[in-house]
């Protein structure tokens, strides 16, 4: 079981960040193929000389923050494979070309999507590269459902059937829609949600990152958050497991992330276990006012 933890930070007097991940095997399967990634994003300024007796590294007040969770599928390790060289790439593209200052009270929201959609685009591109240079992992692919945050603007970007959800006002809300043939039976009217849930295509993913086709579709959401919310991004370990009411449940009773995390993932193991469980919960809180001076 492997765990992931950023502590607080005030951002811009607004909001606090807290965030806890954890992935798990399950019961059933013999390796696991999810990762996850949880990440800050600040301004520094690293000094090589001066005359004046400060740190040689500082760092701005301005907080982004990156919530990502990939499934990945293929055989002989391959799933593995890809949903690490997903997670790598948009690390890569993260650190080298995303262009994340921006001004919260303006239109930049589309413009943060349209860069994380260029990103998965290229982690399609590095999978699919791999899988022709080494014909065992051919095929390979990976779910990627990822968010950004900065003060109250939460940027959501998503490809598969892995889910973000956004807890507040006490309800739970699905942010992403699922890439499967049932969801899509279900968006046209041909199949009932109950009748899905059972449905023997229910597994059958539409739409990945890497996989068989060239060409990736990339879902795009802008989210205001609030004091007291919480995202939710998980594997389809959880959901198959765990429905949105039990979720909800424990989001209800269970306010600290990490405490969340793990009480979601036994309840999954517990329900058989039978994929791959990865969970992370970002708990949104307000900062508190700055202390009096002297």
């Amino acid at each position: 079981m492997l765990t992931d933890q950023a502590v607080a930070h005030t951002l811009h007097h607004t909001l606090t960040v807290k965030a806890f991940g954890v992935t798990d095997q399950g019961r059933v399967r013999p390796s696991n193929e999810d990762q996850f990634l949880s990440a800050e994003l600040t301004k520094a300024m690293r000094i090589w000389q001066t005359s004046l007796p400060e740190p040689k590294a500082q760092f701005g007040a301005e907080r982004g923050h990156l919530f990502l969770v990939a499934d990945g599928m293929g055989g002989h390790n391959a799933g593995e494979q890809a949903s690490a060289l997903a997670v790598a790439a948009i690390e890569h593209f993260t650190l080298n070309t995303f262009k994340w200052f921006f001004d919260t009270d303006g239109p930049e929201a589309q413009r943060v999507l349209t860069q994380f959609q260029t990103a998965i685009r290229q982690a399609d591109a590095r999978i699919l590269q791999k899988a022709t240079e080494h014909a065992e992992f051919g095929g390979m692919g990976t779910t990627v459902t990822m968010a950004f945050q900065l003060d109250t603007q939460l940027c959501v970007v998503h490809v598969g059937d892995s889910r973000a959800y956004l807890f507040g006002d006490d309800e739970l809300h699905q942010i992403t829609h699922d890439d499967t043939v049932t969801a899509e039976m279900v968006r046209r009217g041909d199949l009932l949600p109950e009748q899905a849930k059972k449905h023997r295509l229910r597994h059958v993913i539409t739409n990945v990152v890497g996989g068989t086709e060239a060409v990736v579709s990339v879902e795009a959401h802008a989210v205001e958050v609030r004091a007291g919310d919480r995202l939710l991004l998980c594997s389809d370990g959880l959901t198959e497991m765990v429905n949105d009411d039990a979720i909800a449940a424990t989001l209800r009773t269970e306010l600290d992330p990490e405490t969340a995390c793990t009480k979601l993932v036994a309840q999954a193991n517990d329900a058989g276990g039978r994929d791959n469980i990865t969970v992370l919960i970002v708990r949104f809180d307000r900062a508190d006012p700055d202390p009096p001076n002297g």
